[in-house]
């Protein structure tokens, strides 16, 4: 855990550091770098038979919570356009 917090660390010196300086191709390579990154989760997961086991199981909470926090964004949206159209004087 050290060794992340100071590795987190370093990177915050050498942004602050470089921060007037340009890096145009530095989105690309974290773009590169993030993707390669969950591809090797999805590796590991997939090398890990307790997780290929209990697939069914994780898929059907992860539809039910992905259901769950769309309906809740939903209702919450909904329940701000409400409050915004009664304090702009409309009815709706």
């Amino acid at each position: 855990m050290l060794q992340i917090i100071l590795i987190m660390a370093a990177g915050i010196a050498a942004g602050w550091l470089l921060r007037r300086r340009t890096f145009k191709w530095l989105d690309t390579l974290l773009t590169v770098l993030v993707w390669a990154l969950l591809f090797f989760l999805g590796v590991e997961a997939g090398l890990n038979p307790s997780v290929i086991a209990g697939l069914k199981e994780l898929g059907v909470e992860a539809l039910l919570l992905g259901i769950a926090g769309i309906a809740g964004s939903i209702v919450a949206a909904w329940a701000l356009w409400r409050v915004i159209k009664r304090k702009e004087g409309g009815d709706q």
